[in-house]
């Protein structure tokens, strides 16, 4: 007894919505070639047999979260030659039988992080075609080698990758799917191992197999301490540092929402690793609370937070004479981060550190002032307590009411460039000088004069790539400089002139040919027209026949004419016939025994 299972074609061009009258125990189900634009929700929920789904070469643009509700037993999905910009990956939580997902041929831009809790079992995955540039290290870690598992024996089951023609820009963000594709042997298999870079500008059209990456490396944030008390009126630094590839970025923040307007100051030391101090200046109440610093960089985000309390004494009525002693703070020093390792792996690059270097170089800060005991100093020490921070470059520099908090250089071209500052303190009309000169060619510097409050200065008649420092020099204040370049100066080279006058020679001898040719296409045409227009009409009439006498079944016309009293040959009936793939071509030739359903 052989087992038949119900299959359901859908292909007419004229269905606009998925249909509701599909048989209860269809195991397959092909919806293809339709106007079909939208998969509403639980559109399939009376099919709890259905094993394969195929939305295939339709119009489907939007995708319902719960649009595959009660498909528990579903294992092929097929959505592939559509429109679909925005996939709803949790979706794929309704089948956890799920082993093939083909999304071939869509607009997809991006996969987000949370996709991979939904991939684990999927052992094919199609998302070649689209517009994808990256994926999330996440998602390349539910596989191996990745995954920390080790898979061993027949037992062990290929991923199937279809990853060719997208837009992949190869950075560290993909270091990992680069090394997989070196793999010679691996559980992960390629579609297509001719995979090629589109970015950056050094590796475009450069395989996989070929380009070499630096790993990223996840941030990891410390702070000085966890919990901090002091007193009213005293001034509180608060510190964090953040070690990852690339060199992260550190934000501070307050757990309850509050913006911050106090003074952050930061530097980073060396590749890879970067701290930040916010300073909090004679303090209230309503300073106390959570203070929280981000670090993030392309491989991910960590946080870290650091708890203001003030001293209870602070709260309590005390005599005028009394003096008010400093708080001291026995905070446990917290080297921890919310971030996941992953397994480390080995960069390709010497150029950049390694996670290992990075984690020596963070070992060596001075991450913990004081042996992990944070102080905060009274309002009459503040001018001593700062002197004793002061230290070139990579300790936390002077604060002063005065001084330029930043500075940035943008828009380079070939020989200007615009300079940005952000001071504090300063006057609008405050005087500014800056100036300007090639690395290392101090003695041919140009100065120009502005005021603190413009913000920004063109900088004009530079030298094409040539390496520049720019300096703002404050009245009163510590100067502050960068370095930048500017864009080489591309010359075309072409030469125009020969190009005109092989153009022209090449006009001379090739017009009069084409005039000539023309001329005796005309005159064959002229011929051939004149002979016998009695003979080409009886032509005309033989070879060509009229489309409305084509028809499926024997049609009833006149005795004289031969081609409607023919039968419809077997071989004419399937070119009448446009069917959607070889499967359902099948169906003409078993109309009494076949299998597959019509809509």
């Amino acid at each position: 007894m052989v087992l038949t299972l119900r299959t359901v074609l859908c292909n007419d061009p004229d269905t606009a919505e998925i249909p509701v009258n599909i048989p209860l125990d269809t195991v397959k189900l092909r919806v293809e070639k339709t106007a079909v634009r939208r998969v509403k929700s639980e559109a399939f929920y009376y099919l709890t047999e259905l094993r394969y789904l195929w939305l295939t070469y339709n119009s489907i643009s939007l995708v319902d979260p719960s649009s595959f509700y009660n498909l528990n037993v579903l294992h092929e999905l097929r959505l592939d030659g559509n429109q679909i910009s925005i996939f709803p990956w949790e979706a794929l939580r309704e089948m956890p039988h799920l082993r093939m997902l083909d999304l071939h041929n869509n607009r997809l831009t991006s996969i987000p992080v949370e996709a991979a809790a939904y991939l684990v079992n999927v052992t094919y995955l199609d998302i070649s075609s689209n517009k994808l540039n990256t994926l999330p290290s996440d998602l390349l870690d539910i596989w191996s080698p990745f995954s920390g598992t080790i898979s061993t024996g027949s037992s062990s089951q290929k991923i199937i990758l279809g990853l060719q023609d997208n837009i992949w820009y190869c950075d560290c963000r993909i270091s990992k799917l680069i090394e997989m594709s070196k793999m010679a042997e691996g559980l992960v298999v390629l579609m297509d191992p001719l995979v090629t870079c589109s970015g950056p500008e050094n590796l475009a059209g450069v395989l996989f197999k070929r380009a070499e990456l630096d790993q990223c490396v996840k941030p990891a944030v410390m702070t000085s301490a966890t919990k901090i008390t002091s007193s009213l009126g005293s001034n509180v630094l608060l510190r964090c540092d953040a070690t990852g590839y690339p060199t992260p970025t550190l934000m501070w923040s307050r757990e309850d929402g509050s913006p911050l307007s106090n003074p952050v100051v930061q530097e980073s030391p060396g590749e890879g690793v970067r701290w930040s101090i916010l300073s909090l200046q004679r303090i209230v109440l309503k300073d106390a609370g959570v203070y929280g610093c981000r670090a993030k960089n392309v491989a991910g985000i960590s946080e870290a937070s650091i708890t203001l309390l003030l001293a209870e004494k602070d709260f309590t009525t005390s005599s005028p004479f009394d003096k008010t002693l400093p708080a001291v703070t026995e905070a446990v020093i917290s080297f921890s981060s919310t971030t996941t390792n992953s397994t480390p792996t080995t960069s390709n690059s010497t150029s950049k550190p390694s996670p290992a270097t990075l984690q020596s170089i963070a070992n060596r800060l001075n991450l913990s002032p004081g042996g992990g005991i944070q102080r905060s100093p009274p309002t009459g020490n503040t001018a001593k307590m700062k002197q004793r921070k002061i230290a070139p470059k990579d300790k936390f520099r002077k604060k002063s009411s005065l001084y330029i908090r930043d500075i940035e250089v943008v828009e380079e071209t070939e020989d200007s460039a615009v300079v940005l500052w952000i001071t504090e303190g300063f006057p609008n009309e405050f005087p500014l000088s800056v100036e300007y000169f090639p690395y290392d060619a101090e003695e041919i510097k140009e100065t120009v004069d502005t005021e603190v409050g413009n913000g920004k200065l063109l900088l004009e008649n530079l030298f094409p790539n040539q390496v520049y420092t720019v300096c703002l020099v404050p009245k009163s204040g510590e100067e502050q400089c960068r370095n930048f370049s500017t864009l080489d100066n591309v010359i075309d080279d072409t030469p125009n002139g020969w190009l005109l006058i092989v153009t022209g020679l090449a006009c001379v001898f090739v017009l009069p040919l084409i005039a000539l040719l023309l001329y005796k296409i005309s005159s064959l045409y002229c011929k051939k027209s004149s002979k016998n227009p009695e003979m080409d009409e009886d032509l005309l009439k033989e070879t060509y026949v009229k489309f409305e006498t084509l028809a499926m079944q024997q049609r009833n016309g006149q005795a004289s004419d031969l081609w409607t009293r023919r039968l419809t040959q077997e071989s004419e009936r399937m070119l009448l016939c446009s069917r959607s793939s070889m499967d359902s071509q099948m169906t003409y030739k078993s109309d009494n025994s076949r299998s597959e359903f019509l809509c």
